[in-house]
Protein backbone atom coordinates (compact mmCIF):
# COMPACT_ATOMS: atom_id res chain seq x y z
CA UNK A 1 0.00 0.00 0.00
CA UNK A 2 1.20 3.09 -1.01
CA UNK A 3 2.32 6.15 1.52
CA UNK A 4 0.13 9.09 -0.38
CA UNK A 5 -2.58 6.02 -0.37
CA UNK A 6 -2.69 5.58 3.47
CA UNK A 7 -2.19 9.59 3.96
CA UNK A 8 -5.02 10.68 1.70
CA UNK A 9 -6.95 7.61 3.08
CA UNK A 10 -6.50 9.40 6.76
CA UNK A 11 -7.63 13.05 5.53
CA UNK A 12 -10.42 12.42 3.28
CA UNK A 13 -12.84 10.74 5.52
CA UNK A 14 -16.18 13.08 6.47
CA UNK A 15 -16.17 13.67 10.18
CA UNK A 16 -19.90 12.86 10.07
CA UNK A 17 -19.40 8.99 9.43
CA UNK A 18 -17.56 9.17 12.63
CA UNK A 19 -20.51 7.15 14.35
CA UNK A 20 -20.06 4.67 11.73
CA UNK A 21 -19.79 0.68 14.28
CA UNK A 22 -16.02 0.00 14.15
CA UNK A 23 -15.04 -3.62 13.21
CA UNK A 24 -15.07 -5.93 15.97
CA UNK A 25 -11.31 -7.02 16.48
CA UNK A 26 -8.75 -5.63 17.42
CA UNK A 27 -6.34 -2.51 15.34
CA UNK A 28 -2.71 -3.12 17.31
CA UNK A 29 0.04 0.08 16.35
CA UNK A 30 2.96 -2.19 16.42
CA UNK A 31 6.20 -0.67 18.14
CA UNK A 32 3.97 1.66 20.33
CA UNK A 33 2.68 2.24 23.94
CA UNK A 34 -0.02 4.46 23.45
CA UNK A 35 -3.31 4.61 21.13
CA UNK A 36 -3.77 6.58 17.56
CA UNK A 37 -6.68 7.07 15.96
CA UNK A 38 -6.87 6.66 12.09
CA UNK A 39 -9.73 6.95 9.59
CA UNK A 40 -11.68 6.96 12.87
CA UNK A 41 -10.31 3.46 13.75
CA UNK A 42 -8.83 3.61 16.89
CA UNK A 43 -4.87 1.50 17.19
CA UNK A 44 -3.85 0.55 20.77
CA UNK A 45 -0.32 -0.17 21.27
CA UNK A 46 0.92 -3.92 21.32
CA UNK A 47 2.50 -4.34 25.09
CA UNK A 48 -0.30 -6.84 25.70
CA UNK A 49 0.05 -9.22 22.70
CA UNK A 50 3.94 -9.58 22.86
CA UNK A 51 6.50 -9.75 25.53
CA UNK A 52 9.55 -10.01 23.10
CA UNK A 53 11.55 -7.74 20.26
CA UNK A 54 12.21 -3.44 20.24
CA UNK A 55 9.95 -0.75 19.90
CA UNK A 56 11.34 2.17 17.16
CA UNK A 57 9.71 5.18 16.08
CA UNK A 58 10.75 6.47 13.00
CA UNK A 59 9.72 10.55 14.13
CA UNK A 60 8.60 11.62 10.22
CA UNK A 61 6.11 14.11 10.13
CA UNK A 62 4.91 12.50 6.85
CA UNK A 63 3.96 9.31 7.84
CA UNK A 64 0.29 8.27 9.24
CA UNK A 65 0.61 7.20 12.64
CA UNK A 66 0.56 3.57 12.49
CA UNK A 67 3.77 3.51 10.11
CA UNK A 68 5.64 5.81 12.49
CA UNK A 69 6.44 3.47 14.84
CA UNK A 70 7.44 -0.82 14.73
CA UNK A 71 8.66 -3.20 16.58
CA UNK A 72 11.64 -5.54 15.43
CA UNK A 73 13.66 -8.17 16.62
CA UNK A 74 16.86 -8.28 16.44
CA UNK A 75 17.33 -11.59 18.45
CA UNK A 76 18.90 -14.35 16.04
CA UNK A 77 18.26 -17.44 18.07
CA UNK A 78 14.51 -17.36 18.37
CA UNK A 79 12.73 -19.65 16.09
CA UNK A 80 9.83 -17.00 15.72
CA UNK A 81 8.06 -13.93 17.22
CA UNK A 82 4.93 -14.41 17.85
CA UNK A 83 2.09 -11.84 18.63
CA UNK A 84 -1.03 -13.73 20.55
CA UNK A 85 -4.37 -12.06 19.94
CA UNK A 86 -7.82 -13.15 21.58
CA UNK A 87 -10.77 -14.25 19.42
CA UNK A 88 -13.36 -16.62 19.45
CA UNK A 89 -13.18 -20.51 19.27
CA UNK A 90 -14.24 -21.27 15.34
CA UNK A 91 -15.62 -18.08 14.27
CA UNK A 92 -13.59 -16.34 11.01
CA UNK A 93 -11.23 -13.43 11.20
CA UNK A 94 -9.18 -10.89 8.63
CA UNK A 95 -5.56 -10.96 9.60
CA UNK A 96 -4.00 -7.71 8.31
CA UNK A 97 -0.03 -7.09 8.52
CA UNK A 98 1.70 -3.65 7.25
CA UNK A 99 4.90 -3.00 7.21
CA UNK A 100 6.25 0.16 6.47
CA UNK A 101 10.67 -0.40 7.02
CA UNK A 102 12.23 3.46 6.79
CA UNK A 103 15.29 2.08 7.71
CA UNK A 104 15.17 1.32 11.22
CA UNK A 105 18.20 -0.69 11.00
CA UNK A 106 20.62 1.67 8.83
CA UNK A 107 20.33 0.25 6.16
CA UNK A 108 18.90 0.71 2.52
CA UNK A 109 16.90 -2.40 1.72
CA UNK A 110 13.78 -4.04 4.16
CA UNK A 111 14.70 -7.60 5.65
CA UNK A 112 12.83 -10.45 3.96
CA UNK A 113 11.39 -12.72 6.35
CA UNK A 114 8.27 -15.29 7.18
CA UNK A 115 5.42 -14.87 8.45
CA UNK A 116 3.00 -17.79 10.05
CA UNK A 117 -0.67 -17.64 11.30
CA UNK A 118 -1.13 -20.53 13.79
CA UNK A 119 0.93 -23.32 12.93
CA UNK A 120 0.99 -22.36 9.37
CA UNK A 121 3.94 -20.46 7.09
CA UNK A 122 1.78 -18.26 5.62
CA UNK A 123 3.99 -15.95 3.66
CA UNK A 124 7.14 -14.67 2.47
CA UNK A 125 7.45 -10.76 3.39
CA UNK A 126 9.50 -8.95 0.46
CA UNK A 127 8.71 -5.16 1.00
CA UNK A 128 11.84 -4.19 -0.92
CA UNK A 129 10.04 -3.23 -4.10
CA UNK A 130 6.95 -1.25 -2.55
CA UNK A 131 9.64 0.43 -0.06
CA UNK A 132 11.64 1.68 -3.38
CA UNK A 133 8.61 3.57 -5.06
CA UNK A 134 8.18 5.44 -1.33
CA UNK A 135 5.35 3.01 -0.86
CA UNK A 136 4.10 0.55 2.30
CA UNK A 137 3.07 -2.88 2.02
CA UNK A 138 0.28 -4.82 3.27
CA UNK A 139 -0.52 -8.75 3.67
CA UNK A 140 -4.30 -10.40 4.21
CA UNK A 141 -5.31 -13.65 5.28
CA UNK A 142 -8.69 -15.32 6.33
CA UNK A 143 -8.64 -17.82 8.99
CA UNK A 144 -10.65 -19.63 11.08
CA UNK A 145 -9.76 -19.84 14.75
CA UNK A 146 -8.72 -23.35 16.52
CA UNK A 147 -8.73 -22.05 19.61
CA UNK A 148 -9.47 -19.44 21.99
CA UNK A 149 -6.13 -17.44 20.78
CA UNK A 150 -4.78 -16.61 18.01
CA UNK A 151 -0.71 -16.58 17.34
CA UNK A 152 0.67 -14.13 13.95
CA UNK A 153 4.29 -14.66 14.07
CA UNK A 154 7.55 -14.09 11.92
CA UNK A 155 10.23 -15.59 11.53
CA UNK A 156 13.82 -15.58 10.09
CA UNK A 157 14.79 -17.48 6.64
CA UNK A 158 17.76 -17.98 4.84
CA UNK A 159 17.12 -14.60 2.98
CA UNK A 160 16.85 -12.86 6.33
CA UNK A 161 19.88 -10.06 6.44
CA UNK A 162 18.40 -7.65 9.62
CA UNK A 163 15.44 -7.87 11.93
CA UNK A 164 11.88 -8.70 11.00
CA UNK A 165 9.69 -6.15 11.74
CA UNK A 166 6.15 -5.28 11.88
CA UNK A 167 4.23 -1.72 11.56
CA UNK A 168 0.49 -2.51 12.31
CA UNK A 169 -1.99 -5.59 13.08
CA UNK A 170 -5.34 -5.88 12.40
CA UNK A 171 -7.35 -9.22 13.61
CA UNK A 172 -10.96 -8.35 12.33
CA UNK A 173 -14.05 -10.48 13.14
CA UNK A 174 -15.85 -11.71 9.51
CA UNK A 175 -19.67 -12.19 9.82
CA UNK A 176 -20.69 -16.39 9.45
CA UNK A 177 -21.91 -15.90 6.03
CA UNK A 178 -18.77 -14.05 4.83
CA UNK A 179 -16.36 -16.37 2.53
CA UNK A 180 -18.52 -19.57 3.70
CA UNK A 181 -18.09 -21.70 0.65
CA UNK A 182 -14.56 -22.49 1.88
CA UNK A 183 -13.81 -25.16 4.28
CA UNK A 184 -11.67 -23.31 7.23
CA UNK A 185 -10.81 -26.63 8.56
CA UNK A 186 -8.68 -27.27 6.14
CA UNK A 187 -7.49 -23.70 4.02
CA UNK A 188 -7.15 -20.22 4.73
CA UNK A 189 -7.48 -17.74 2.63
CA UNK A 190 -4.50 -15.13 1.73
CA UNK A 191 -5.52 -11.93 -0.46
CA UNK A 192 -4.45 -11.99 -3.98
CA UNK A 193 -6.37 -8.46 -5.62
CA UNK A 194 -9.70 -7.27 -4.40
CA UNK A 195 -10.03 -4.32 -7.00
CA UNK A 196 -13.25 -2.34 -8.29
CA UNK A 197 -13.85 -1.81 -11.30
CA UNK A 198 -13.80 1.47 -13.50
CA UNK A 199 -12.53 3.58 -10.55
CA UNK A 200 -9.51 5.83 -9.83
CA UNK A 201 -8.22 7.58 -6.64
CA UNK A 202 -8.62 6.41 -3.12
CA UNK A 203 -9.08 3.32 -2.39
CA UNK A 204 -12.22 2.00 -0.60
CA UNK A 205 -12.05 1.29 2.89
CA UNK A 206 -13.30 1.78 6.68
CA UNK A 207 -16.19 2.69 6.97
CA UNK A 208 -17.32 1.88 3.45
CA UNK A 209 -16.23 -1.51 3.90
CA UNK A 210 -17.63 -2.90 7.47
CA UNK A 211 -14.05 -5.16 7.89
CA UNK A 212 -11.77 -2.66 6.81
CA UNK A 213 -11.02 -4.99 4.06
CA UNK A 214 -8.99 -2.74 1.31
CA UNK A 215 -10.12 -2.36 -1.91
CA UNK A 216 -7.95 -0.85 -4.72
CA UNK A 217 -8.74 1.10 -7.78
CA UNK A 218 -8.44 -0.60 -11.31
CA UNK A 219 -9.18 1.09 -14.74
CA UNK A 220 -8.09 -0.41 -18.21
CA UNK A 221 -8.84 0.40 -21.94
CA UNK A 222 -12.37 -0.73 -21.68
CA UNK A 223 -15.11 1.87 -21.57
CA UNK A 224 -16.49 3.06 -17.89
CA UNK A 225 -20.07 3.50 -16.58
CA UNK A 226 -21.47 5.19 -13.56
CA UNK A 227 -24.29 3.10 -12.22
CA UNK A 228 -27.25 4.88 -11.00
CA UNK A 229 -28.95 2.38 -8.82
CA UNK A 230 -28.48 1.48 -5.34
CA UNK A 231 -26.97 -1.83 -4.04
CA UNK A 232 -28.00 -3.67 -0.70
CA UNK A 233 -24.56 -5.11 0.48
CA UNK A 234 -26.05 -7.95 2.81
CA UNK A 235 -27.52 -9.15 -0.78
CA UNK A 236 -24.10 -9.99 -1.93
CA UNK A 237 -21.36 -13.21 -0.87
CA UNK A 238 -19.06 -11.64 1.23
CA UNK A 239 -20.50 -8.34 2.07
CA UNK A 240 -18.90 -6.12 -0.51
CA UNK A 241 -18.82 -2.07 -0.01
CA UNK A 242 -21.37 0.12 -2.16
CA UNK A 243 -19.23 2.26 -3.51
CA UNK A 244 -17.35 -0.91 -4.87
CA UNK A 245 -20.39 -0.72 -7.37
CA UNK A 246 -19.93 2.94 -8.39
CA UNK A 247 -18.56 1.92 -11.56
CA UNK A 248 -18.26 -0.60 -13.81
CA UNK A 249 -15.99 -1.72 -17.03
CA UNK A 250 -18.79 -2.33 -19.89
CA UNK A 251 -18.55 -2.83 -23.45
CA UNK A 252 -21.48 -1.95 -26.25
CA UNK A 253 -23.71 -4.44 -27.46
CA UNK A 254 -23.02 -7.71 -28.80
CA UNK A 255 -19.48 -7.55 -28.04
CA UNK A 256 -17.30 -9.93 -25.80
CA UNK A 257 -15.71 -7.88 -22.65
CA UNK A 258 -11.91 -9.01 -21.67
CA UNK A 259 -10.00 -7.79 -18.96
CA UNK A 260 -6.29 -8.81 -17.36
CA UNK A 261 -6.87 -8.56 -14.37
CA UNK A 262 -4.99 -8.86 -11.67
CA UNK A 263 -1.96 -7.11 -14.03
CA UNK A 264 0.44 -9.30 -12.08
CA UNK A 265 1.29 -13.11 -12.70
CA UNK A 266 -0.09 -15.38 -10.39
CA UNK A 267 1.94 -18.84 -9.18
CA UNK A 268 0.10 -21.83 -9.89
CA UNK A 269 -2.45 -23.01 -7.73
CA UNK A 270 -5.93 -22.68 -6.35
CA UNK A 271 -7.81 -19.71 -6.27
CA UNK A 272 -10.96 -18.44 -4.77
CA UNK A 273 -12.14 -15.92 -6.98
CA UNK A 274 -15.81 -13.23 -6.27
CA UNK A 275 -16.64 -11.86 -8.97
CA UNK A 276 -19.28 -8.84 -8.29
CA UNK A 277 -21.70 -7.39 -10.98
CA UNK A 278 -24.53 -4.91 -11.34
CA UNK A 279 -26.85 -3.35 -14.44
CA UNK A 280 -25.55 0.42 -13.76
CA UNK A 281 -28.60 1.52 -15.84
CA UNK A 282 -31.97 2.91 -13.52
CA UNK A 283 -34.12 0.37 -11.93
CA UNK A 284 -36.88 -0.40 -14.87
CA UNK A 285 -38.07 -3.71 -16.35
CA UNK A 286 -35.78 -3.62 -19.01
CA UNK A 287 -32.43 -3.10 -16.78
CA UNK A 288 -30.92 -6.24 -17.11
CA UNK A 289 -28.53 -7.85 -19.47
CA UNK A 290 -27.41 -11.96 -19.59
CA UNK A 291 -23.52 -13.28 -20.96
CA UNK A 292 -21.89 -15.73 -19.74
CA UNK A 293 -18.10 -15.90 -17.56
CA UNK A 294 -15.01 -17.52 -18.63
CA UNK A 295 -11.27 -17.82 -16.52
CA UNK A 296 -8.63 -17.90 -18.72
CA UNK A 297 -11.17 -19.52 -21.54
CA UNK A 298 -12.70 -21.83 -19.31
CA UNK A 299 -16.57 -21.75 -18.23
CA UNK A 300 -17.38 -19.96 -15.28
CA UNK A 301 -20.59 -19.16 -14.99
CA UNK A 302 -22.89 -19.64 -18.37
CA UNK A 303 -26.41 -17.05 -18.59
CA UNK A 304 -25.23 -14.75 -15.72
CA UNK A 305 -28.54 -12.69 -15.85
CA UNK A 306 -27.16 -9.50 -13.72
CA UNK A 307 -29.86 -7.10 -12.87
CA UNK A 308 -29.87 -3.39 -11.05
CA UNK A 309 -30.00 -5.33 -7.49
CA UNK A 310 -26.52 -7.33 -8.78
CA UNK A 311 -24.99 -10.31 -8.22
CA UNK A 312 -21.69 -12.09 -7.11
CA UNK A 313 -20.34 -15.31 -9.18
CA UNK A 314 -17.59 -17.10 -6.88
CA UNK A 315 -15.96 -20.29 -7.06
CA UNK A 316 -12.13 -22.25 -6.52
CA UNK A 317 -10.39 -22.21 -9.61
CA UNK A 318 -6.70 -23.20 -10.81
CA UNK A 319 -4.90 -19.64 -12.07
CA UNK A 320 -1.33 -19.31 -12.70
CA UNK A 321 0.05 -16.71 -14.85
CA UNK A 322 -1.40 -14.00 -16.43
CA UNK A 323 -5.44 -14.35 -15.97
CA UNK A 324 -8.41 -13.67 -18.19
CA UNK A 325 -11.41 -12.86 -17.44
CA UNK A 326 -14.39 -13.07 -20.82
CA UNK A 327 -17.75 -12.08 -20.40
CA UNK A 328 -19.47 -13.04 -23.33
CA UNK A 329 -23.26 -11.63 -24.11
CA UNK A 330 -25.99 -13.41 -25.07
CA UNK A 331 -27.69 -13.23 -28.26
CA UNK A 332 -30.28 -11.43 -27.00
CA UNK A 333 -28.84 -9.49 -24.46
CA UNK A 334 -29.90 -5.95 -25.00
CA UNK A 335 -26.91 -4.68 -23.92
CA UNK A 336 -23.18 -5.58 -23.19
CA UNK A 337 -21.49 -6.89 -20.27
CA UNK A 338 -20.77 -5.24 -17.35
CA UNK A 339 -18.36 -5.76 -14.35
CA UNK A 340 -18.30 -3.56 -11.19
CA UNK A 341 -15.52 -5.51 -8.90
CA UNK A 342 -13.51 -8.97 -7.80
CA UNK A 343 -11.43 -10.67 -5.19
CA UNK A 344 -8.81 -13.00 -5.72
CA UNK A 345 -7.50 -15.30 -2.68
CA UNK A 346 -4.78 -17.71 -3.06
CA UNK A 347 -6.27 -21.09 -0.70
CA UNK A 348 -3.46 -21.89 1.57
CA UNK A 349 -3.94 -25.33 2.74
CA UNK A 350 -3.17 -25.43 6.93
CA UNK A 351 -0.23 -27.26 7.73
CA UNK A 352 -1.71 -28.98 11.11
CA UNK A 353 -1.75 -27.74 15.20
CA UNK A 354 -0.61 -28.89 18.10
CA UNK A 355 -3.13 -31.22 20.06
CA UNK A 356 -4.80 -28.83 22.48
CA UNK A 357 -4.04 -30.70 25.41
CA UNK A 358 -0.01 -30.19 25.00
CA UNK A 359 -0.76 -26.74 23.70
CA UNK A 360 -2.58 -26.52 27.48
CA UNK A 361 0.88 -27.67 28.92
CA UNK A 362 3.44 -26.27 27.26
CA UNK A 363 1.64 -22.75 28.36
CA UNK A 364 1.55 -23.67 31.78
CA UNK A 365 5.28 -24.65 31.89
CA UNK A 366 5.90 -20.86 30.11
CA UNK A 367 3.72 -19.77 33.48
CA UNK A 368 5.89 -21.94 35.84
CA UNK A 369 9.34 -21.56 34.82
CA UNK A 370 11.16 -18.28 34.67
CA UNK A 371 13.57 -17.07 31.72
CA UNK A 372 12.19 -19.43 28.93
CA UNK A 373 13.40 -19.29 25.33
CA UNK A 374 11.61 -16.12 23.42
CA UNK A 375 9.87 -18.33 20.95
CA UNK A 376 8.04 -20.38 23.52
CA UNK A 377 4.72 -18.35 22.25
CA UNK A 378 2.57 -19.60 19.19
CA UNK A 379 2.10 -22.92 18.40
CA UNK A 380 5.02 -25.31 20.29
CA UNK A 381 5.35 -27.59 17.68
CA UNK A 382 4.32 -25.72 14.00
CA UNK A 383 5.83 -25.06 11.63
CA UNK A 384 8.15 -27.80 12.10
CA UNK A 385 11.47 -25.22 11.34
CA UNK A 386 9.54 -22.56 13.94
CA UNK A 387 8.59 -24.93 16.90
CA UNK A 388 9.77 -23.96 20.31
CA UNK A 389 13.31 -24.34 21.36
CA UNK A 390 14.11 -27.82 22.70
CA UNK A 391 11.07 -28.96 21.80
CA UNK A 392 10.41 -31.66 18.96
CA UNK A 393 7.06 -33.11 18.30
CA UNK A 394 5.58 -35.76 16.13
CA UNK A 395 4.95 -35.21 12.24
CA UNK A 396 1.06 -36.02 12.69
CA UNK A 397 -1.58 -33.75 11.31
CA UNK A 398 -2.09 -32.93 15.37
CA UNK A 399 1.23 -32.42 16.20
CA UNK A 400 2.34 -34.20 19.93
CA UNK A 401 5.48 -33.29 22.14
CA UNK A 402 7.52 -35.71 22.10
CA UNK A 403 10.63 -34.70 23.48
CA UNK A 404 11.37 -31.55 25.52
CA UNK A 405 15.33 -30.19 26.19
CA UNK A 406 16.17 -27.21 27.98
CA UNK A 407 19.09 -28.25 29.36
CA UNK A 408 21.47 -25.13 30.90
CA UNK A 409 19.29 -22.81 29.80
CA UNK A 410 18.88 -20.82 33.07
CA UNK A 411 15.81 -21.66 34.34
CA UNK A 412 14.22 -20.67 37.72
CA UNK A 413 10.52 -21.65 38.57
CA UNK A 414 8.85 -25.35 39.46
CA UNK A 415 8.49 -28.09 37.19
CA UNK A 416 4.42 -28.26 37.41
CA UNK A 417 1.94 -31.29 38.08
CA UNK A 418 0.20 -30.72 34.74
CA UNK A 419 3.18 -32.04 33.05
CA UNK A 420 1.50 -35.74 33.47
CA UNK A 421 -0.67 -34.97 31.06
CA UNK A 422 2.13 -34.50 28.23
CA UNK A 423 1.33 -38.08 27.20
CA UNK A 424 3.78 -38.94 23.94
CA UNK A 425 6.89 -37.85 26.32
CA UNK A 426 9.20 -39.61 25.50
CA UNK A 427 12.29 -37.61 26.89
CA UNK A 428 12.42 -34.55 29.22
CA UNK A 429 15.45 -33.13 29.98
CA UNK A 430 16.12 -30.30 32.38
CA UNK A 431 19.38 -30.34 34.16
CA UNK A 432 21.60 -27.39 34.53
CA UNK A 433 18.76 -25.53 36.07
CA UNK A 434 18.15 -23.73 39.18
CA UNK A 435 14.49 -25.77 39.13
CA UNK A 436 13.11 -26.10 42.67
CA UNK A 437 10.03 -27.70 44.50
CA UNK A 438 8.70 -31.27 44.57
CA UNK A 439 9.02 -33.62 41.44
CA UNK A 440 5.70 -34.25 40.25
CA UNK A 441 3.58 -37.16 39.74
CA UNK A 442 4.66 -38.67 36.27
CA UNK A 443 2.65 -41.86 36.14
CA UNK A 444 0.72 -41.27 32.83
CA UNK A 445 4.07 -40.87 30.81
CA UNK A 446 3.81 -44.48 29.77
CA UNK A 447 6.67 -43.66 26.82
CA UNK A 448 9.15 -41.82 28.93
CA UNK A 449 12.35 -43.45 28.28
CA UNK A 450 15.22 -40.49 29.74
CA UNK A 451 14.45 -37.91 32.62
CA UNK A 452 17.22 -35.78 33.05
CA UNK A 453 16.64 -33.05 36.21
CA UNK A 454 19.78 -33.38 37.61
CA UNK A 455 21.95 -30.21 39.05
CA UNK A 456 18.81 -28.32 40.17
CA UNK A 457 16.90 -27.48 43.46
CA UNK A 458 14.34 -30.35 43.56
CA UNK A 459 13.22 -30.66 47.13
CA UNK A 460 11.08 -33.52 48.52
CA UNK A 461 11.07 -37.51 47.61
CA UNK A 462 11.10 -39.39 44.30
CA UNK A 463 7.52 -40.29 42.88
CA UNK A 464 6.65 -43.69 43.27
CA UNK A 465 5.30 -43.36 40.30
CA UNK A 466 8.79 -43.42 38.26
CA UNK A 467 8.86 -47.09 38.88
CA UNK A 468 5.68 -48.35 36.79
CA UNK A 469 7.18 -46.26 34.14
CA UNK A 470 8.21 -49.74 31.82
CA UNK A 471 9.52 -48.01 28.71
CA UNK A 472 11.89 -45.70 31.57
CA UNK A 473 15.90 -46.78 30.82
CA UNK A 474 17.57 -43.30 32.42
CA UNK A 475 16.68 -41.37 35.69
CA UNK A 476 19.57 -38.78 36.68
CA UNK A 477 18.48 -36.68 39.87
CA UNK A 478 22.18 -36.13 41.41
CA UNK A 479 23.02 -32.72 42.63
CA UNK A 480 19.37 -31.62 44.15
CA UNK A 481 17.95 -31.61 47.57
CA UNK A 482 15.54 -34.51 47.04
CA UNK A 483 15.33 -36.98 50.47
CA UNK A 484 13.15 -40.08 51.66
CA UNK A 485 13.70 -43.64 49.52
CA UNK A 486 14.33 -44.46 46.43
CA UNK A 487 11.44 -46.25 45.34
CA UNK A 488 11.27 -49.74 45.59
CA UNK A 489 10.26 -50.35 41.88
CA UNK A 490 13.10 -48.81 40.75
CA UNK A 491 15.49 -50.26 42.87
CA UNK A 492 14.03 -53.65 41.47
CA UNK A 493 14.34 -52.88 37.91
CA UNK A 494 16.98 -54.11 35.73
CA UNK A 495 18.60 -52.73 32.64
CA UNK A 496 17.72 -48.98 34.01
CA UNK A 497 20.42 -46.17 34.67
CA UNK A 498 19.58 -44.40 38.20
CA UNK A 499 22.07 -41.31 38.93
CA UNK A 500 20.56 -40.03 42.36
CA UNK A 501 24.22 -38.89 43.78
CA UNK A 502 25.82 -36.81 45.01
CA UNK A 503 24.10 -33.89 46.02
CA UNK A 504 20.89 -35.89 47.70
CA UNK A 505 19.56 -36.88 51.04
CA UNK A 506 18.36 -40.50 49.99
CA UNK A 507 17.87 -43.41 52.00
CA UNK A 508 17.89 -46.85 50.22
Amino acid sequence: MSLSVFLLWLITIPFSICSASAPKGYFINCGSSGSQTVSNLSYIGDDSFISTGSQFSLNKSDLVPILNTLRYFPDKSARKFCYVVPVIKGAKYLVKTTYYYGGFDGGKEPPVFDQIIGGTKWSLVNTTEDYGNGMSSYYEIIVAASGKTLSVCLARNAQTASSPFISALEVVLLDDSVYNSTDFEKYALSTVARNFFGGDGAMISFPDDPYNRLWQPFKDQNPVVVSRSNVTPSDFWNNPPVKAFGNAITTSRGKTLQIQWPLFTLAATKYYIALYFQDNRALSPYSWRVFSVSVNGKSFYNGLNVTTYGVTVSGVWPLSGQVQITLTPDANSPVGPVINAGEILQLIPLGGRTVTRDVLVMEELVRSFNNTPLDWIGDPCLPVENSWTGVSCSNDKFARVISLNLTNVGLTGSLPPIINRLTALHHLWLSGNQLSGPIPDMGLLSKLETLHLENNQFTGPIPNSLGNLVNLQEIFLQNNNLDGPIPEALQERSGINIQVSPGNHLSA
